[in-house]
Order: structure tokens, then C-alpha cells, then sequence
């Protein structure tokens, strides 16, 4: 399959995807309190600080487990960076274990709070840290992956940064600039497509990494007019809906 044909359906799928004909399209950050415009610092920490505990886990009972945190009245603290930043550890740990929001004991509540600290005693919250970046995807990426890499536990690793940067300018609200140089986050069913595409072979699918996967895609869509990260939640459907959706020029099988 050539190019030209992939990108169509990659189209083909973004459409399907917009009028829920890929199946089950509910996404895992669903699972949100509906905040109000104002909520803004909030709606940041909501979308953020459980991103960094979701490493091999079901995402829908991370954010489950998320909201149904913030709707305890007194562990709904652990999502204010100033009292997180005063809080004893035991006390984080009952709040965050209390509806298994956090699942390591130990490891889960220091990244919470790793990240917590690191925004308020540099920036004082979620909302300044976005502005002093200017909202700028690069220089975010260059915060937290570079400058401060040691600071954003998980938060700054390839797949869960691009995907969180997805989910902030999503979810969040965050008008990101250069959101385009957001990579595509392969996992299990993002690979799957990828094979079932042809944007790489099955040989390919265990020999490349994560990094090279996300190249691959990045130089097929170059031109297209589609973000890369823009794909991900049509393919992961896709994928987990068993391929329901049928494209009627694609003869593989995986």
C-alpha cells in the first residue's frame, strides 16, 4: 500500500472515529468532575498528576479511581499543589490509596508528590508553569524532558509525555503551540494498526522501538495536514473494538 493510500485511511478513520462508528469510544479521561471554565488550575492538576501513575495499569480505573478522589471531600487536597507540598507523607499515601489511586505505596506517592513540589516551588501552579512556557509544546518538552527531566518522574518518559500532552491541550484546555510536534504514542494497539496500515511490517513491529515507531509516523503524516498525536485515539478504538470497522481496501489481517 502506498502512501497516498494509508493517509486516505487514516482520514477514513479520523471520520469513523468522529461519528462513533469505530464502536465503544468513551476515552479513559472521561471519567472528569465537568469543570467549569474557571476551574482552570483544577482541571490542570486533574489531568496531570495521575498521568504519572498510569504505567501499566487499566487506565479506566485510574481515572475512576481519579474522580472518585476528587470527590471525597478530604482527599480531594491531593490535587492542590500547595497542600500537597505540605503534607506529610503518610497522610498523601491514605488519600491517594483511599480509592486505589495510587497502587505502589511507596513509589506512587512520591512521584504525586515529586511533580507536585517541583510546579509549586518553581512556578507556584499548573497555570504559571503553562504561561511561562507560552503554551509552547517545545519548550514544555524541554522542561520536563530536558531541564527538569529528573523532576517529572514518569511524567517525562517518550510515551506518557506525549500522551499527556495530548490529554492537556484535550481535556485541559491548554492552546498548545506547535501541538503538531506532539508524537504518536505506540502502544499494543496503536502497533497493531500500525501493522495493519503498513506504516510498518510485522518484522518491524518487534524489532523497532517505541521512538522509531513514532518516526515512522511522524514522516508519513508530514505534509497531510494530520498531527500525529491525532490518530491516537481513533487507532487505540479501533484496535480494542477488535477492528469492527471495516476499510474496504485493506486486505491484511494481523
Amino acid at each position: 500500500m502506498n502512501r497516498d493510500e494509508i493517509i486516505n485511511n487514516c482520514r477514513v478513520l479520523l471520520t469513523a472515529y468522529k461519528n462513533g462508528d469505530l464502536g465503544q469510544t468513551k476515552m479513559p479521561e472521561d471519567s472528569n468532575p465537568g469543570f467549569d471554565e474557571n476551574q482552570i488550575e483544577e482541571r490542570l492538576a486533574y489531568f496531570t498528576l495521575p498521568m504519572a501513575l498510569n504505567y501499566q495499569r487499566d487506565s479506566y480505573k485510574l481515572w475512576q479511581a481519579a474522580l472518585a478522589t476528587f470527590k471525597d471531600t478530604a482527599a480531594k487536597k491531593v490535587f492542590s499543589l500547595s497542600d500537597v507540598a505540605a503534607m506529610n507523607g503518610m497522610d498523601l499515601r491514605e488519600y491517594l490509596i483511599k480509592y486505589k489511586l495510587a497502587l505502589q505505596l511507596n513509589r506512587h506517592i512520591e512521584i504525586w508528590q515529586k511533580i507536585s513540589k517541583t510546579i509549586f516551588e518553581n512556578w507556584g501552579s499548573f497555570k504559571s508553569f503553562f504561561k511561562a512556557s507560552g503554551n509552547d509544546f517545545l519548550k514544555i518538552k524541554n522542561i520536563v524532558q530536558g531541564k527538569h527531566k529528573k523532576d517529572f518522574p514518569y511524567l517525562s518518559g517518550p510515551k506518557i509525555f506525549n500522551y499527556w500532552s495530548f490529554v492537556i491541550s484535550t481535556y485541559g484546555k491548554i492552546p498548545l503551540q506547535n501541538r503538531g510536534f506532539i508524537e504518536i504514542a505506540p502502544d499494543t494497539h496503536i502497533t497493531k494498526c500500525s501493522v495493519l496500515l503498513g506504516v510498518i511490517t510485522k518484522n518491524e513491529a518487534q524489532k523497532l522501538s517505541k521512538s522509531q515507531v513514532s518516526e515512522k509516523w511522524r514522516k508519513l503524516l508530514d505534509g497531510s495536514g494530520i498531527a500525529p498525536i491525532d490518530m491516537h485515539p481513533p487507532l487505540w478504538f479501533w484496535s480494542r473494538n477488535g477492528f469492527i470497522f471495516k476499510l474496504n481496501n485493506l486486505t491484511k489481517s494481523l
